[in-house]
């Protein structure tokens, strides 16, 4: 398992643009990614999930990816979150 914790600068936050992109982003592995915010822990390959972390602007994150390709899904992630979130 590899994880990371990141600090959304999206001056709105996880919002239903960049949650629907992330969910896009997250289908490409064969894995699971999970993602915490405030002490709730989802799926990342549910919309619905990922936006009803109600994710704020200056809020952290962790991210925590298993399976076959996490390696792979670690890095192409992280350079989703940089550009995105």
């Amino acid at each position: 398992m590899k994880s990371f914790s990141y600090v959304i600068q999206d001056k709105i936050g996880i919002h239903a643009r960049p949650a629907g992109l992330l969910v896009n982003e997250v289908k490409k592995y064969n894995c699971e990614v999970m993602m915490s915010y405030n002490g709730k822990r989802v799926n990342c390959s549910r919309l619905m999930s990922v936006m009803s972390l109600g994710v704020k602007s200056g809020g952290e994150v962790t991210v925590e990816i298993s399976g076959a390709d996490e390696d792979a899904a670690y890095n192409g992630l992280m350079d989703f979150f940089k550009s995105n979130l």
